[in-house]
Order: C-alpha cells, then sequence, then structure tokens
C-alpha cells in the first residue's frame, strides 16, 4: 500500500491545472495517431487555430441522398484536439434523407433550425425511438447506435450536431454493404436479398464484387 504522504502528492499532481498544458492544437503535417494527432509547437499555435466559419454556408446537397454534412472535426477545426468535442452542419434538401449510420466514437446531439426532421435511432435490443423535430427541438443519438434523419415538409431543413469527440467517425450501413467490395454472394447472404437487388443497389451506390 502506498503511504499517505505519496498518495496525497500523487493526487494534487492529478488534479493541478498546471499538471497538463492548456490545449494541444493538432500538427495537421504529421500523421494521426490512435490518440489524436500530435501537438503543434505552442510558438506557431495563432487565432486561426481556435476559428472555423465552414458552418455558416450552405453545402451543396446535389447527390444521391440530397444531403450534405459540414464537419468541423479535427482536419477542419485543429483547436479542438484533444478536447473530447466537436460539431457539423447537416443540410437535407426537400426529399433528403441521412441513410441509416453509426458514429463509433461518439454520442451526438442534433438541433434543428430550420424546418423539420424526422430522426430517430436503433437500440442494440432493437428498440427504434423516432420523432419529427422541428426548429428548436433537439435530439440525442447514444454513441454507436444507428440512427437517420428524414426532411420533413416543404422547406429544406438545416440542424448542427455536437459530438463529444473530435473525431466521432462514420459508418453508413447501406455504402458498408452496398457501396464496397464485398462479394455479392456474401452480401445476399447476410441481407437475405436476391441477386437482383444487391446488383442494383451496388449499381446504385458504386459497389463491385
Amino acid at each position: 500500500m502506498l503511504p499517505i504522504p505519496f498518495l496525497l502528492l500523487l493526487l494534487s499532481s492529478i488534479l493541478s491545472p498546471s499538471s497538463a498544458a492548456d490545449f494541444c492544437v493538432a500538427d495537421l503535417s504529421l500523421p494521426t495517431t490512435p490518440a489524436g494527432f500530435s501537438c503543434k509547437k505552442a510558438s506557431t499555435v495563432t487565432i486561426s487555430d481556435f476559428v472555423f466559419s465552414g458552418l455558416g454556408t450552405t453545402a451543396n446537397t446535389n447527390n444521391i441522398i440530397k444531403a450534405a454534412v459540414t464537419p468541423a472535426f479535427t482536419s477542419q477545426f485543429p483547436g479542438l484536439n484533444g478536447l473530447g468535442l466537436s460539431a457539423a452542419r447537416l443540410d437535407i434538401e426537400i426529399d433528403g434523407v441521412v441513410p441509416l449510420h453509426t458514429h463509433p466514437a461518439a454520442s451526438e446531439v442534433l438541433v434543428v433550425t430550420q424546418g423539420a426532421i424526422l430522426a430517430g435511432f436503433i437500440s442494440s435490443s432493437n428498440s427504434v425511438y423516432y420523432k419529427t423535430l422541428y426548429k428548436g427541438d433537439a435530439m440525442v443519438f447514444p454513441q454507436g447506435l444507428l440512427h437517420f434523419q428524414v426532411q420533413c415538409g416543404s422547406t429544406p431543413a438545416v440542424a448542427f450536431a455536437t459530438f463529444n469527440s473530435p473525431n466521432p467517425g462514420l459508418q453508413i450501413t447501406s455504402l458498408s454493404l452496398f457501396g464496397s467490395s464485398l462479394p455479392s454472394p456474401l452480401v445476399e447472404k447476410v441481407t437475405f436479398l436476391d441477386d437482383a437487388q444487391v446488383k442494383k443497389l451496388k449499381k446504385v451506390l458504386g459497389g463491385t464484387g
């Protein structure tokens, strides 16, 4: 058992504000690691590292899902590195959809600022939770769970998301199955879809195999 004086010294070093740097701005010139980006030298840090101006611009939604995400993650916003948070803007045109997807490394809070969005998630026990959100409404999506957003109403929708990770990660279920090189016979086995359906979806989403 450690002596009490040593325990007190260890505790004070952990709790002391001076025991850690104020920030760790990402050095984007170096490769990322499982722990994130390396820190820039303090002498090279500027105010620009702590400001991101991209969330005020409407993104291009001219794509198959009629939706687009503008991320404010570490790669775009170096000052987030090591702080455990990030943000994003979501634009969804009329009839647009963000398909079922997960963020393996973060929970998400979505706040609608324009239009209406039908949003929901599926729990690990296959319980489904969904609701139409209007301007000012917020919804939380727990880490790792499948979730989606669908535009509702007569106007395009805009929402802003925050995450409890500087890099939440993203995996879109349909793209993983039908936009990848996973062989069609295997896709058919794991989805119970027939060959014609799988080939049609692979053609639409750019898959091979």
